[in-house]
């Protein structure tokens, strides 16, 4: 738990407003104590497994592309390979984000739920993408681990929209399911957004390969494009 805190501490945040522009740098010390499971000191981000019967193991190529146009636009170091974590498990606290998606229903136990609410408590991030059919099943789990607060909508003005790059609509409209316009919610501990949820979005289908939904390119890269803002945000607060 500790190590998390400190691996979000060793990010120096710069905004150039002038040029829009977010430099993630690296204080001069060793990333080794906080990362446990990256020696490279690169930021690694986890899709979490759940039982229940929803999907979520699917469009694995999605977080993979997401790390490697941060990797190309931004200064922060990253490993863009495809990992996934058992919430009931220490390992989770090794990955600063967790990325939740999928279709249909989350069950987790009573063991998940207490260890996710100990890693958001301590400095973890979760981003869950409603890839259609998840939300009720979302609010009902993070009620679980957060009895106290239901779910706000983000203000347009919330700075997750323009930490990097501008939203000043908010979220982009990736696929079209209901008819209803995409909106962001957020969980909080001590003030600080610890969970980001994107409904009517589906930000990760943007990320996925582009052979998979055959999105234009301008899609895809406004889908990336928050999703960059989401890690940044993460990785700085």
């Amino acid at each position: 738990m500790k190590a998390l805190v400190k691996m979000k501490r060793k990010f120096l945040f710069v905004v150039l407003n002038r040029f829009s522009i977010v430099f993630i740098f690296l204080l001069i010390f060793s990333f080794f104590d906080s990362f446990s499971q990256s020696p490279s000191g690169k930021v690694k981000l986890a899709r979490v497994k759940y039982s229940g019967g929803g999907d979520w193991y699917n469009d694995p190529s999605g977080e993979v592309n997401l790390l490697k146009y941060i990797q190309k636009n931004t200064n922060i170091p990253v490993e863009p390979f495809y990992f996934y974590v058992d919430l009931a498990t220490d390992n989770l606290f090794a990955y600063p984000i967790l990325f939740l998606t999928g279709h249909g229903n989350i069950n987790f136990s009573d063991a998940e739920i207490s260890k996710l609410k100990n890693y958001l408590e301590n400095g973890g991030f979760l981003y869950i993408d409603d890839d259609y059919g998840l939300d009720q099943y979302v609010k009902r789990e993070m009620k679980r681990v957060f009895s106290d607060q239901d779910f706000i909508e983000l203000p347009f003005s919330h700075e997750i929209y323009s930490i990097h790059y501008k939203f000043d609509k908010g979220l982009p409209k990736i696929h079209e399911h209901d008819n209803k316009a995409p909106q962001g919610f957020g969980l909080f501990h001590n003030k600080r957004l610890c969970v980001f949820y994107t409904f009517e979005s589906n930000l990760g289908d943007g990320w996925a390969d582009p052979d998979i939904y055959k999105d234009p390119q301008s899609v895809r890269e406004s889908a990336l494009k928050m999703g960059t803002n989401v890690l940044i945000w993460a990785l700085t607060h």
